[in-house]
């Protein structure tokens, strides 16, 4: 953006310019805050738009809120996917911003967010703040007010209920903060949307995805990769779905995805059935869904890159909003990447299968071939390498990988520096440049990781004509460019 940089760090004009044109590429990277009505909205608000003296820009809602402002009722602007400047830049507010989704603040306090990235609590609220114009206690309270919301308007739960599964420590915290968010009581809010829960305790929600989605695509890529007893994957009445067991702060819990094709300019929602012990993880779970779909990429983005370029151009063009898969779990996916080292996606899932049958934990579910939580790293980490269905040395570099998450030493979420991560995975035995890298890709989040020893990829080169490809020029995309690629070779005819 260029022009008049307000404030906060956005650029007035080009931010004006978009809520003009009701740009929904820009839903989620700021909000739009009307002094006449009190309100903040998504850019793509189908309000008449605001006169330019009357409007300020922010970052995030928490920082509308903290302005004074209530949530629009109209275009619901808590409902968007995050911004996509969290994965690109991984700067501390973006670090930070995905552990207070997944409920770090809730669960350990300021104190356990700023041990995680690394800075005393009182430095952390201060960059936080200059930099998204809220704290993180701020941030965490909307983000509990966005799920108290869903909650009201998608469940029969008491609100009593949704108060502690959205994080609140009391019920009245909860009605304080409903009302002066979205100038509504709870139970005004209920009153304007039907239920959708089962008496069984299964949620069901819709998860925000910019479009062009392709669901498709992703369901393939899953699919390929399950791993019996943890995962299962299938197609009932030509809807596609993926479903996985999940491995939460509280207690398990299962996720099944319906996963379709969202066409660009059509309102993006992937359909999310969860069920968990514990509703306090609500929070926590929605947001592991969000980052195995890779729901805050902004595809017009990735696409405007690749458009022209002779390699992977022409792929875009065919399969239109191509996501990273992502992972409910970074510690999950780097032992699943060591146990695939130098063997098929088929082999390796057939030795993932047996380790989970020994060394996961059983659970009862109610989706068929869901029946362990995967591993954990203490269990992995106390096993013996020579017991394991691998060559020895592969078997050291899984317990080995295993001790160093289970002590803390290794930490593989979204809010671990991505340089620091990498240095430490490749100082463990067995684990070279090419696993940390896939690592970066899925478990992190880097939209700019490739592979070029990766055989696939020379594989799909050979066959595209473009052996010696420039990646340089897919920059700042080239996770993305990565799955064009690896898709060509698999998925293209299928899709």
């Amino acid at each position: 953006m260029d022009g008049t940089t307000s404030l906060n760090g956005l650029d007035f004009e080009s931010c004006y310019r978009a809520v003009r044109s009701r740009d929904r590429r820009f839903d989620g990277i700021f909000y739009t805050a009307v002094a006449s009505t009190g309100i903040y909205c998504r850019p793509s608000c189908p309000a008449r738009t605001p006169a330019l003296t009357n409007v300020s820009f922010h970052r995030t809602a928490a920082a509308a809120q903290a302005a004074g402002y209530r949530a629009c009722k109209r275009c619901r602007p808590d409902a968007t996917p995050g911004s996509p400047e969290w994965d690109v830049a991984a700067t501390l507010a973006g670090r930070a911003m995905r552990l207070i989704a997944d409920g770090v603040v809730d669960r350990e306090g300021v104190e356990g967010l700023a041990r995680r990235v690394g800075y005393s609590p009182r430095h952390l609220t201060r960059l936080l703040t200059t930099e998204l114009g809220a704290g993180p206690l701020a941030l965490a309270r909307a983000r509990r007010a966005q799920t108290a919301r869903t909650l009201v308007e998608t469940t029969e739960l008491g609100f009593a209920d949704i108060a502690f599964a959205a994080g609140f420590s009391s019920v009245r915290q909860f009605n304080d903060t409903v009302r002066e968010v979205y100038a509504a009581s709870p139970t005004e809010l209920r009153g304007r949307r039907g239920s959708r829960r089962r008496a069984d305790g299964t949620i069901a929600l819709r998860l925000a995805v910019r479009t062009p989605f392709a669901g498709r695509a992703l369901h393939a890529f899953l699919r390929d990769h399950v791993v019996p007893g943890v995962e299962a994957a299938g197609v009932d009445e030509g809807r596609r779905w993926f479903a996985r067991t999940l491995d939460l702060p509280n207690g398990p819990g299962t996720l099944r995805l319906e996963l379709a094709d969202i066409p660009e300019g059509e309102t993006g929602f992937v359909h999310a059935t969860f069920k968990l012990t514990d509703l306090r993880d609500t929070t926590a779970a929605v947001e592991r869904a969000r980052r195995l779909l890779d729901a805050d990429c902004d595809p017009r983005a990735v696409g405007d890159v690749f458009a022209g370029d002779p390699v992977i151009g022409p792929l875009a063009r065919v399969l239109p909003g191509l996501r990273v898969p992502g992972t409910v779990d970074g510690g999950e996916l780097a032992l699943r990447t060591i146990v695939g080292q130098q063997v098929s996606v088929a082999g390796a899932r057939t030795v993932l299968a047996g380790i989970v049958a020994e060394h996961g934990h059983p659970i009862s579910t109610d989706i068929p071939g869901l029946t362990h939580l995967f591993p954990s790293a203490e269990a992995l980490a106390a096993a013996d390498p020579a017991g394991m269905p691998m060559p020895r040395s592969r078997g050291r570099a899984v317990t080995g990988l295993a001790a160093a998450l289970a002590s803390g030493e290794l930490q593989l979420d979204r809010g671990t520096d991505r340089d620091v991560v990498h240095e430490q995975l490749i100082s463990l035995p067995g684990v070279g440049p090419w696993t940390a890298d896939y690592v970066a890709l899925r478990a992190l989040g880097h939209p700019d990781v490739f592979l070029p020893t990766d055989v696939g990829i020379r594989r799909a080169l050979d066959v595209l004509g473009a052996p010696a490809a420039d990646a340089a020029a897919w920059r700042p995309w080239r996770s993305y460019a990565l799955l064009y690629l690896w898709t060509s070779l698999t998925a293209l005819e299928e899709l």
